[in-house]
C-alpha cells in the first residue's frame, strides 16, 4: 500500500479534502493527517464523509486528541505511546482502539526518541529505534492489544534498513517502511529507493510513504514506481526508454516525456519502450510490449521486436497511440493476468 500525508491545516476543511482527492486520483491508497488540536479533531467530522481513501490520525502528546478523531470517525491512529506520559493514557487509548475497531501505528521516529532510549544508547540510533519500539509495542501488549503496525523512520537510509531488518526479526506485526525527512524531490527518491527496496526485496514492508519535501502527489507517484521496479505492483503502464547517445538523430527526451504523459492514465501494465534510434531500438527493447523508435524523417512503431509501421515525424504519436490502444485492446485480458500475479498480498493497518 503506498500511503502519503497531507501539508493542509486540517483545519481548512476544503483544501484538505482537495488535498486528498489529488492524491486519491494519483494512486494514494492511505493518508495521514495532522491532528494537531481539538479543532483539528473536530474537523475530522466533516472531511471523511467527503474523501474515498482511509485516513490515519496523527496524534502527538495529548491522548485526548485520539479519543476524539477515533469518535470522529478515523480508520487508523498513528501515536508514539512513549510520548503519551501516563499508562492511564495509553489504556484510554487502547480501549477506544478497541471499542473502534481501529488499528495503531507505533510510529517511532529518530528524531523524536524518548529520553531513556537516548541514554541507554547514546551512540547507536539503530538500537535506539529498535529499543523505543519494544517498549512501545509491550505498552500495548500489556492491554492485550495487538492490531498494530510498526515503523521505525530515520533520515538515514542505512541506519533504516537495519532498524527495520532488526524490527521484523523480532515481532510478527506489519511494518510500514520510510526514510523520514529523506529530503527534497531528486534526492529524498533517491534515499527512499535504496532503502525501500533492499527491505521490500528482503519481504520486509506492508505500507510505504517516501517521504519528499515536494508536492505529495510526487510521493505517491515514487511510491507506485518503487513497487513497480520491484515486481510488487503492476498496476499501470511502466515506461522503458533509452538515455540517448550519438545515434539518437531524434529529440528523444521530448518523444519520451510524449509517451509517459500519453500512458499516464493507463491503469494495465503495458510495458512501453521508447528508443532513440531503430539500430537497436526493438532489438533493446523487445522485453517490452510495445513501443517506438526514431530515425530521421521515419519513426518505427513495433510489438516486441516486430516492426507494426514506419510513420513520418509528424504523424508518429497520433499513430503510435492508435497502436497502443489497439493492443491495449486486443490483450486486455493478458494484462489483467500479468497484474493479477504480481507481488505479494499488501497489508493495510
Amino acid at each position: 500500500m503506498v500511503q502519503s500525508m497531507t501539508t493542509t491545516d486540517t483545519r481548512d476543511v476544503d483544501a484538505t479534502v482537495n488535498q486528498i482527492a489529488r492524491l486519491a486520483e494519483a494512486g494514494c491508497e492511505v493518508v495521514r493527517l495532522a491532528v494537531p488540536d481539538h479543532e483539528a479533531a473536530a474537523a475530522l467530522k466533516s472531511i471523511l464523509p467527503r474523501v474515498s481513501i482511509p485516513v490515519v490520525a496523527d496524534i502527538h502528546f495529548n491522548y485526548l486528541l485520539a479519543l476524539e478523531a477515533a469518535d470522529n470517525g478515523v480508520h487508523a491512529l498513528r501515536v508514539n505511546p512513549g510520548n503519551l506520559a501516563k499508562k492511564d493514557y495509553i489504556r484510554a487509548v487502547v480501549q477506544k482502539a478497541k471499542e473502534r475497531e481501529l488499528p495503531i501505528r507505533i510510529g517511532v521516529n529518530a528524531g523524536s526518541l524518548e529520553p531513556i532510549v537516548k541514554e541507554q544508547h547514546p551512540h547507536d540510533i539503530c538500537a535506539a529505534l529498535v529499543e523505543s519500539a519494544l517498549l512501545n509495542i509491550r505498552l500495548l501488549e500489556e492491554e492485550e492489544f495487538y492490531n498494530m503496525k510498526i515503523s521505525v523512520k530515520s533520515s538515514d537510509p542505512m541506519t533504516m534498513v537495519e532498524a527495520y531488518r532488526r524490527v521484523a526479526a523480532a515481532v510478527p506485526y506489519p511494518l510500514h517502511l520510510g526514510v523520514t525527512e529523506a529530503g527534497t524531490l531528486k534526492r529524498g527518491i533517491i534515499k527512499s529507493a535504496v532503502a525501500m527496496g533492499i527491505l521490500l526485496a528482503e519481504g520486509i514492508g506492508d505500507t510505504i510513504r517516501v517521504s519528499l519535501t515536494a508536492d505529495s502527489v510526487e510521493e505517491v507517484t515514487a511510491g507506485h514506481e518503487i513497487l513497480k521496479a520491484l515486481g510488487l505492483r503492476m498496476d499501470s503502464a511502466d515506461l522503458i526508454s533509452c538515455p540517448s547517445c550519438g545515434r539518437a538523430e531524434v529529440d528523444l527526451h521530448g518523444l519520451a516525456n510524449q509517451v509517459e504523459a500519453l500512458i499516464a492514465k493507463v491503469d494495465l501494465p503495458v510495458r512501453v519502450a521508447v528508443m532513440g534510434c531503430f539500430v537497436n531500438g526493438p532489438g533493446e527493447a523487445s522485453h517490452a510490449d510495445i513501443g517506438i523508435a526514431g530515425a530521421i524523417g521515419n519513426y518505427y512503431i513495433f510489438r516486441g521486436e516486430e516492426v507494426v509501421c514506419r510513420v513520418p515525424e509528424s504523424e508518429a504519436l497520433e499513430a503510435f497511440k492508435a497502436e497502443l490502444e489497439s493492443f491495449l485492446a486486443e490483450n486486455e485480458s493478458m494484462l489483467k493476468d500479468r497484474a493479477k500475479n504480481a507481488g505479494r498480498d499488501a497489508v493495510l493497518v
